[in-house]
């Protein structure tokens, strides 16, 4: 999957990210990146950014980091982010 944003009411389609990263941290870094370029531009409204990940097989703590700053962002545009948890999608 990995992040499928759309709007919550209507079901709109309003971006796709990561289409081949299914780990956390790459697509933390890839929204924060979108909501800084793109999503800060939306009119308010019902969005969800919904993450299809995978856990890491050799991860021993660290990670992800959602910035004040992109949840200022989320806030302001009313984002909810869905964490969407995917089994065995990277070998």
């Amino acid at each position: 999957m990995p992040i499928n944003i759309y709007n919550e009411n209507t079901g709109e389609k309003v971006d796709w990210l990561c289409d081949d990263f299914w780990d956390l941290p790459n697509q933390i870094d890839a929204l924060e990146t979108w909501l800084e370029e793109k999503g800060k531009n939306l009119t308010p409204n019902k969005y969800v950014a919904d993450i299809g990940f995978d856990i890491r097989k050799d991860a021993s703590g660290g990670g992800a980091v959602l910035s004040s700053e992109s949840m200022k962002i989320l806030g302001e545009i009313g984002m909810d982010i869905y964490f969407s948890e995917y089994p065995n999608t990277i070998d």
